[in-house]
């Protein structure tokens, strides 16, 4: 007999007993006792979620806020009235999610925090820390950090820390002593670091040495006893893979990282890593980390799903907004990059010599190159209509883009930077888009885009003779 058989027979012997009040249901054998179906994780979070705004709405005559003005406090151009009274709130975030990341048992919230931009020059301590307190009351669970972003840091932060451990790290440091000082609970929050850069030549790549050296060095800086997920920054054609990966395993297995991925790999290179980690018995990658927005489409979309069904790798997604719809006004029409943004880039963090040289060579010329003028012009236009859409939608175009990223499901974390909280309260609002983002007006969005990525026709190597 079906469950579903059961459940009509339990309810139909309920009824007949009502009926003729002869015997009482708890009677009945342990079997044919239907109990409700246990509820999903998302729809219990949306249940609750649900029951929060009712709460909300509830105490609106008591000078609180309404459901509808939670809802639609983000999706407006105007700043919220008061961003940091909504931003105490204890309730679920509407629409935040948490995630496995990859095929591994590891929750992640769907929004992460990038905090390259939070721990920028430009941003205090106090400022920096009212973010990090935002993104936690808000839900995010993830932090990513790597050991090349710098900045000034103070002697008081740094008097109890070795001083090889602090130069151009205050991203790692900063954050080892906002989570010191508020004492939340280890299992509450997720640290990413990323390790292969550093702010002297000779201290970049992946050999062992370093890969170790980084990692211990980093819990110093985080005063933390194990570092969540170590991310391998852009691959070491100088190191052989067997070497990278037999030292993340060792990091693994001396129990001061739990997992490690990588960033800005290609999918073969990944696969590599992956074939060695198999053939040595090493800890597999869990998550690539890749730049994913409108304009930069084709490897989260074509190749990313395919890693994670073949062998588990998850997709940590970065830059929504920074660099693809980076807004600026030069000669009355928008540019596609933001100067001020590769300004801020190569003061704070440590590239390589030829990456730092191209960037301050002749101005920006190198990046004129890259993109032509009639390039330049189409993406322009593009931005234009895109912008129209949000209008469309009352939301900002930042938050169009972000929520178009979370629409992509192979996306299980979207990192965000923020350097000021009511940056970041808007960015968290875009959850609430997604949903508005339909059939339709998804379809209008790939008609402006024009650049949905699609793999070339298979050619049968007959054909080829």
């Amino acid at each position: 007999m079906s469950q579903l058989a059961l459940c009509n027979y339990t309810n139909n012997d309920n009824n007949n007993n009502n009926d003729n009040n002869s015997e009482d249901s708890s009677q009945l054998p342990t079997i044919y006792r239907c109990r409700a179906p246990i509820a999903s994780l998302d729809c219990m979070e949306e249940f609750s979620a649900g029951s929060a705004l009712s709460a909300l709405t509830e105490r609106s005559g008591e000078g609180g806020i309404t459901k509808e003005q939670l809802l639609l406090s983000g999706l407006t151009h105007s700043t919220p009235s008061a961003p940091l009274q909504l931003a105490k709130q204890t309730t679920a975030t509407p629409g935040l999610r948490y995630r496995n990341l990859g095929k591994s048992g590891l929750r992640v919230s769907n929004i992460g925090l990038g905090t390259w931009p939070t721990f920028s020059p430009n941003v205090t301590e106090e400022q920096a820390e009212q973010i990090i307190v935002l993104a936690v009351e808000s839900g995010i669970n993830v932090f990513d950090l790597s050991e090349a972003h710098s900045g000034k840091l103070s002697n008081i932060v740094t008097k109890n820390i070795p001083k090889y451990c602090v130069l151009g790290t205050r991203a790692e440091v900063e954050l080892g002593r906002i989570l010191a000082r508020r004492g939340w609970k280890r299992t509450c929050y997720i640290v990413t670091t990323k390790i292969y850069w550093s702010t002297r030549s000779e201290e970049r790549g992946l050999s062992r040495k370093h890969i170790i050296e980084s990692v211990k060095a980093s819990l110093v800086r985080l005063q933390l006893s194990y570092i969540d997920v170590v991310i391998v920054h852009k691959a070491d054609p100088m190191c052989p893979m067997e070497e990278v990966v037999r030292a993340m395993h060792y990091v693994i297995s001396q129990g001061w990282a739990m997992y490690w991925g990588t960033a800005r790999w290609s999918p073969v290179e990944v696969m590599e890593a992956y074939t060695n980690c198999r053939q040595f018995n090493c800890v597999t990658p869990i998550v690539e980390q890749t730049e994913y927005h409108m304009f930069c489409r084709e490897k989260t979309e074509l190749y990313m799903p395919e890693l994670y069904n073949k062998i588990g790798v998850g997709l940590m997604a970065w830059s929504p907004i920074s660099m693809g719809l980076s807004q600026g006004k030069e000669e009355g029409s928008m540019q596609l990059f933001s100067r001020s943004s590769f300004r801020n880039k190569y003061s704070s963090f440590s590239w390589t010599e030829d990456e730092t040289a191209a960037a301050n060579k002749d101005g920006y010329n190198w990046m004129k190159e890259r993109i032509q003028p009639e390039e330049t012009r189409r993406q322009s236009e593009r931005i234009r209509e895109l912008s129209a859409v949000a209008e469309k939608l009352g939301c900002t175009l930042s938050q169009l883009a972000i929520a178009w990223c979370l629409k992509n499901e192979s996306v299980q974390c979207l990192l965000l930077g923020a350097s000021t909280v009511v940056q970041l309260y808007d960015s968290i609002q875009s959850l609430q888009l997604v949903p508005k983002l339909n059939t339709n007006m998804i379809a209008e969005i790939e008609r402006i885009l024009e650049n949905k990525p699609s793999r070339p026709p298979m050619v049968s190597t007959l054909a080829l003779r």
